[in-house]
């Protein structure tokens, strides 16, 4: 089944020519069936970009999705103005409304204390909300920071130097449904400056680490049922993402070294090889289906509080 997502949005081409199957509101309206509802709480400053890779993520599956997208209020530099009010809806939007599934991204603001992002605040009142009108969320990289931080008091710490790269994972959680299917070993793509307080998290009853890594650490967390996940690396990054970052830097003269495990020898002249795709679109397939579709109430309105 398809994600439904506006027919003008840009990643609508991009999806299509990628034989996503898609659908636009108006052939949506004629399927008799409930669509799981998913909001998508962009804060990455490539918004199209990042819009692009969780619908292709999200419409990877066999389920129906309606995918609606939230800003804070913060004017984006890299988004048009014009693309936002046509495709994003505010805190005061959604507010009143149930959603099955969330999503809250990343954002380039881990080198800041959590107090100090200018949109902080809004923050914490959409995650405080999303307890209660919202069945499972699923946090990405400084969202999930920003969750565990908001949710259980778990402190960010700094790292020596940028993680950066793809790194092999290993699932340690035995029998967590988040990871059914998944081989022994499975890498996933990592861009960050600061780590979690894994002492402060194992201390937490409330969670549990389901997978890791043995150079990039704690890679997903959990609360029984699901109701809360927290995945700090990027599962959803295209082939090229880490390349774009890592030249960009480079020629603005801030230092940065070559991604891990990414271009073929080391050589940033060959093309780098996806070895991550298989297990992310297994990560969003799985989390659909057991922690939204399998236990969302089918009257969404009546998602017990958290």
């Amino acid at each position: 089944m398809p994600v439904k997502i506006p027919a003008d949005l840009p990643a609508a081409k991009t999806l299509r020519e990628e034989n996503i199957f898609i659908m636009d509101e108006k052939r949506a309206e004629t399927q008799d069936i409930r669509p799981l509802r998913i909001l998508v709480l962009n804060l990455m400053p490539t918004k199209i970009v990042t819009e692009t890779q969780l619908a292709r993520l999200l419409g990877n599956t066999p389920l129906q999705i309606d995918l609606e997208l939230l800003t804070v209020h913060r004017t984006p530099k890299n988004t048009a103005k014009e693309h936002m009010i046509a495709f994003y809806k505010t805190f005061d939007d959604v507010k009143n409304c149930y959603f099955d599934g969330m999503v809250i991204t990343g954002a380039p603001v881990e080198q800041m204390a959590f107090e100090e992002v200018d949109y902080w605040q809004e923050l914490c009142e959409i995650m405080q909300w999303s307890r209660s009108h919202v069945y499972s969320t699923f946090h990405i990289c400084w969202g999930a920071q920003a969750g565990l931080y908001y949710h259980y008091g778990i402190e960010k710490l700094p790292l020596e130097k940028k993680l950066f790269g793809i790194f092999q994972h290993r699932v340690t959680h035995k029998g967590s449904i988040l990871f059914r299917g998944f081989d022994d070993v499975f890498m996933a793509p990592h861009s960050r400056h600061t780590t979690i307080n894994r002492a402060q998290l194992e201390q937490e009853h409330r969670l549990k680490i389901l997978a890791e890594s043995e150079e990039a650490g704690v890679y997903a967390i959990s609360t029984d049922g699901g109701r809360q996940i927290f995945i700090t690396g990027h599962a959803e990054y295209d082939p090229d993402t880490l390349s774009k970052e890592y030249f960009r830097d480079l020629n603005a003269g801030l230092p940065i070294e070559i991604p891990k495990n990414y271009f073929p020898n080391d050589d940033p002249t060959q093309t780098p090889l996806s070895t991550w795709r298989s297990g992310a679109n297994l990560l969003f397939s799985n989390w659909l289906n057991y922690f939204v579709y399998q236990a969302t109430p089918y009257q969404v309105d009546e998602i017990a509080s958290i």
